[in-house]
């Protein structure tokens, strides 16, 4: 975003100049390291998109950097450097300017919410009390890798099922609200009596020649107001809660939550945070269904209670997790089993989804053609029944 910036400079001359900055607090900042007093900061109207921040590519360039021996400082000046887009490279300068001024990098970090999720400045601030920064990110990068590669699946699970809806669906359309009046045009005309399912789909398309406008406006504003429902944090919510409900679906929607929970915890709990802690910061992760049990959860283990009973006793537990957390908690390596529990149930999911977009292809093809076919069937019966009066 740019920023307007009335400062005194040298001999207290006024002075005006524009930054581009993430906020006025990184805007002030890089005024301050031109040596200019801010008296004033007024952003320069808003912008019609805000760039998003690429926290993966900005951070396995960090990693590469610290690994190469490159002081963190050092880094974080060649990263900025590079950056050819303004809004991004203010972003890198407030990280630096931050250091500069003495603040640990978590402190910085955490000043950007809009480009630094929580679960990425808990993690550093963890690396920064044990010493080990590189570690620490190059997990993070794993667990994001993790978690994109899980984001694809469910995505190209769904797409062909999405399209044959699209397709069918404009299909349908087609037919009722152009194909259908014009047969009903031309069977007015040839008279006679219709099957009483083919005089219904041409009723339908009188009414349509008739108030085809209206009916069209109707299905716009129906459509329009899906998509408005769609977009809405309420209605998502309660088309979840109903997904909950549903005996086969519901479960599997608890354990692709619980595996997400699992693989966050143990990310959190191997980079060094308490348990407590973690607990904390998944929250926002888990549904409403599952969120009261975690912070029951939380408030149990806080209290000394185990970690695994605890989760167990919440419904925060599946068999086969149940069993491996047991056994990291003994061990005490309790973040490397929950991240393999999440493996196993990332694997099962992923195998449950590529079996369930293999049949809801074919399913949708039969609906449609079936749909397709009935309209068409009911279109060509009155053809086939003036055929036979003519012979």
């Amino acid at each position: 975003m740019r920023f307007r910036i009335r400062a005194l400079g040298a001999a207290s001359s006024v002075v005006d100049i524009e930054v581009d900055a993430a906020d006025e607090a990184a805007a002030r900042a890089l005024a301050a390291e031109r040596r200019l007093a801010v008296l004033s900061v007024a952003p320069l109207g808003r912008p019609a998109r805000t760039a998003r921040f690429p926290l993966m590519l900005f951070n396995q360039e960090l990693v590469a950097l610290l690994r190469a021996g490159i002081p963190l400082a050092d880094a974080l000046a060649a990263l900025a450097e590079k950056e050819a887009r303004p809004a991004l490279r203010a972003v890198v300068d407030a990280l630096g300017h931050g250091l500069r001024e003495g603040r640990t990098l978590s402190a910085a970090l955490e000043a950007q919410p809009a480009a630094f999720p929580p679960l990425y400045v808990a993690t550093v601030r963890a690396a920064e009390h044990t010493s080990d920064l590189e570690p620490a990110l190059s997990r993070y990068v794993a667990y994001q890798r993790q978690l994109d590669a899980i984001r694809g699946t469910l995505v190209a699970a769904a797409v062909y099922p999405a399209l044959l809806v699209v397709v069918g669906g404009a299909v349908m359309l087609f037919l009722l609200l152009f194909v259908v009046p014009r047969f009903a045009q031309v069977f007015e005309s040839v008279g006679g009596e219709l099957p009483w399912m083919s005089r219904l789909l041409l009723d339908w398309g009188q009414l349509m020649e008739a108030h085809g406008g209206l009916i069209g406006g109707g299905v716009v504003a129906v459509l329009g107001g899906w998509g408005a429902l769609a977009v809405r944090a309420d209605s998502r919510a309660a088309a979840l809660r109903l997904a909950w409900r549903l005996p086969r679906l519901g479960e599997r929607l608890r354990v692709f939550e619980l595996a997400r929970l699992y693989r966050t915890l143990g990310m959190l709990l191997r980079g060094g945070i308490p348990a407590v802690a973690a607990l904390g910061m998944v929250e926002g992760l888990l549904s409403p269904v599952l969120r009261p049990g975690l912070l029951a959860s939380r408030a149990a283990v806080r209290e000394g209670q185990g970690f695994t009973a605890t989760l167990q006793a919440h419904g925060l537990a599946t068999p086969v997790a149940l069993r491996m957390l047991a056994v990291g908690e003994k061990a005490g390596n309790l973040g490397d089993m929950l991240e393999r529990a999440a493996d196993f149930h990332d694997q099962d999911n992923a195998r449950w989804l590529e079996l369930v977009a293999r049949l809801a292809g074919p399913l949708l093809m039969l609906v449609i053609a079936v749909g397709i076919g009935v309209v068409l069937v009911m279109l060509y019966l009155p053809i086939f029944q003036v055929a036979e009066s003519i012979q």
